[in-house]
């Protein structure tokens, strides 16, 4: 709720700030404060994310790297979260007799019949070209195992969702921020 309070000249520059808000100045205003709150929001969302799917810091840091800036013709922002089937790899992998032990959605889990290095135990060895993927058996053939995280998904519920919905519901404290400066002391 925005408060005015008109003391000396304040009515004339009430008035002044009227017929700016009325000009361009206006979406300029919402737009700043739209991209101050969504950037907020943004970095917010991506650490949640990472604490809720799992992955670390810098993975969710990349998932919501991509985002679309207001404009004062769009007053829109925009954040884009990439990411498909993550592999198990990201996930704090380590190989035990039985399979490969991850941590998908922080909850370790054995995954049975995967393996993160060759040859036989106890002599198992690391191949530097298979950096760290944790593989499953396919017939004669190997394949990448994957988590069943999907990032993208991961982000429209739980903590992230809500942590976004914190980051947007402080738009108001900004925009009202902004509209107090730009009337240099006619409101309060």
């Amino acid at each position: 709720m925005l408060t005015v309070t008109i003391t000396g000249d304040g009515l004339r520059r009430f008035i002044q700030l009227s017929n700016e808000l009325g000009s361009g100045k206006a979406h300029n205003l919402y737009s700043k404060a739209i991209n101050d709150t969504g950037a907020k929001a943004a970095t917010a969302t991506g650490r949640a994310l990472s604490d809720q799917s799992g992955v670390s810091k810098k993975v969710g840091r990349k998932a919501v790297a991509r985002r679309t800036r207001s404009t004062p013709a769009t007053l829109a922002y925009e954040i884009h979260v990439k990411g498909g089937d993550i592999a198990l790899k990201y996930f704090k992998a380590r190989e035990t007799r039985n399979g490969v032990s991850a941590a998908p959605r922080n909850q370790r889990q054995v995954f049975a019949g995967t393996f993160l290095k060759a040859g036989w135990w106890p002599k198992r060895v690391t191949k530097s070209n298979w950096n760290g993927h944790v593989f499953r058996r396919a017939g004669d053939k190997f394949q990448v195992a994957k988590s069943d995280v999907v990032l993208p998904t991961e982000a429209t519920s739980g903590q992230t969702a809500d942590t976004f919905d914190r980051g947007k519901n402080a738009l108001d404290v900004r925009v009202s921020h902004y509209l107090r400066r730009l009337a240099g002391g006619a409101l309060s």
